[in-house]
């Protein structure tokens, strides 16, 4: 019933005219895009999906080197003031001019509250309009990574915005409706042309692109599809109904591979644990008075129950390379000591327990998404089996997405399962937005389990703004490895992503798993 009712969506979808030389791309992921207000949600799909209709200041080049966007140039002009010489001619979907009061707007935007891309404008103290086609943004201390962090800061058009009482940005843990999050007006390759939740969004090609002529794909309009039956996205797939899948079944590989273009890489993503460790007692446990997670005995037996090479093989399908930090390779500060895992050690684990009170039972509910991250239920599965073995009974509370990232980011969770990735490629970006203590802006925003260090917490803002390079990896090495030492999370491991598309597709495969349109032809 399901797949006819995808098959039905996307045969309507088709139905839409086309002119000239147009290529439709159909693809699909498990789960939905969650909002389309550019500032509300830092998920990956989401931010795909934003990169469609909005563009940053800054971005990236297919090799990951910073290029020109809406902005054509920069410099420091002081240690804490960069000046960024705005594109001129460039307009909104709607019309409207883009200016220097838009950028304003929009990094002021990012900064607010309700945002979730806070570690994107981390250091940003404030933004000035120099004149329409010239900003300054003012940072509280040198920034090494300040133009890598601008690359997911969309620019928004300021008069469509508060037009529309979207002036801040959509309060998506508390389930807010905005205009923007159904609506959107940027200045990016394609226009949003519809949207129905968990049905498709359709975007096509904006014929006043400012950088049209040196497009590199031949892509006029898109079709996403969310898909969240593994099996349905593979049939779809073969039966031609879409054109590409982004995260193939691991089960379904080798089949996609004597039928359908496979390519694959290892994404800078790293899969994890986190742990309430912070609360007097955990909400989601019959233990009362006390909070079991606040031991590091009972963090580090949780950590070696856990057979990461089990799951890799029987879980993963061997799309998995298990790691013991929470940054993955491709992030600057990763060392391949610092990845080293703690071992597998159930025996161990059971004797961390009894000495830290438990050996009668140790009860929680642990979190899980199951449409967002590779096989993460099945993951979650495993994880639970494990903890049984050594007498731990963890309750797995399973979800889609769309509820699954407003519980966790409303703090309420005891245990739960979650995936980071690292835009910037640099460490600070995990180190503040996960491991620093809740303080304001970025620090401690996905810090979920309010794992807590003081002297981490002074490597990390010492991180922020070092541009001694030495001295840097330095302070990343140490902050790392005290969090290592103290379990402030469980990592399992780096995922490795696969896309499976039609012989005719051409994509380039990226480290961040984002599927850039703009880049795809169709033969």
């Amino acid at each position: 019933m399901r797949r006819t009712f995808i098959a039905a969506a996307i045969a309507a979808t088709m139905a839409l005219p086309t002119v000239g030389h147009a290529k439709t791309l159909r693809w699909a992921s498990q789960g939905d895009i969650l909002t389309l207000d550019p500032h509300a949600q830092n998920e990956g799909l989401n931010i795909a999906a934003s990169s469609y209709v909005y563009e940053p200041l800054v971005q990236y080049n297919p090799d990951f080197e910073i290029s020109p966007g809406l902005a054509t140039a920069w410099e420091q002009v002081e240690p804490t003031v960069w000046r960024f010489t705005l594109r001129q001619g460039v307009k909104f979907h709607d019309g409207s001019d883009f200016d220097a009061q838009d950028v304003v707007f929009s990094i002021k935007r990012a900064m607010a509250p309700t945002s979730h891309f806070k570690a994107y404008v981390n250091g940003i103290e404030d933004v000035r309009a120099v004149d329409a086609h010239t900003v300054e943004i003012i940072t509280g201390g040198p920034n090494p990574v300040l133009l890598r962090q601008l690359t997911n800061v969309f620019i928004m058009d300021q008069g469509w915005a508060e037009k529309h009482n979207a002036a801040a940005p959509q309060d998506f843990s508390k389930n807010e409706e905005t205009y923007a999050a159904r609506n959107a007006n940027g200045t990016g390759p394609y226009q949003l042309k519809s949207r129905e939740v968990d049905v498709r969004t359709v975007f096509v090609e904006n014929p006043g692109w400012w950088n049209k002529a040196d497009k590199k794909g031949n892509v006029t309009e898109v079709i996403y599809t969310p898909i969240r039956q593994a099996a349905t996205r593979t049939a779809a797939l073969l039966s031609g109904e879409i054109d590409f899948v982004l995260d193939p079944p691991a089960q379904d590989l080798q089949r996609l591979q004597q039928q359908v273009k496979v390519v694959e890489g290892n994404e800078y993503r790293t899969i994890y644990l986190g742990l309430d460790q912070g609360s007097k007692e955990l909400k989601y446990s019959t233990i009362k008075g006390k909070n079991p997670f606040a031991d590091v005995r009972v963090r580090e037996a949780l950590y070696r129950a856990i057979d990461v090479e089990a799951i890799k093989k029987a879980v993963m399908r061997g799309l998995s390379a298990p790691t013991g930090t929470m940054i993955a390779p491709q992030v600057q500060g990763w060392t391949k000591e610092l990845a080293q895992r703690v071992p597998y050690d159930p025996e161990r684990a059971r004797e961390l327990l009894k000495e830290a009170g438990y050996a009668e039972g140790l009860n929680f509910t642990l979190d899980c998404p199951n449409n967002r991250y590779i096989n993460d239920e099945a993951i979650c599965q495993a994880v639970v089996a494990m903890w049984a073995r050594v007498g731990v009974q963890a309750r797995l509370n399973a979800m889609p997405r769309a509820t699954y990232f407003p519980k966790v980011q409303s703090f309420d969770t005891s245990a739960y399962l979650f995936g980071w990735g690292v835009p910037t490629f640099d460490a600070l970006y995990t180190l503040q937005s996960l491991i620093r203590s809740k303080n304001e802006g970025a620090d401690g925003s996905f810090n979920f389990g309010y794992y807590q260090n003081d002297e981490v917490d002074k490597l990390i803002d010492q991180v922020k703004v070092e541009t001694d390079e030495a001295k840097r990896n330095a302070a990343i090495h140490r902050a790392l490895q005290i969090h290592a030492q103290e379990f402030g999370h469980i990592p399992l491991h780096d995922q490795v992503i696969p896309w499976a598309m039609k012989k005719n597709v051409n994509v380039i495969h990226r480290a961040d798993n984002r599927l850039s349109v703009e880049w795809v032809t169709i033969d």
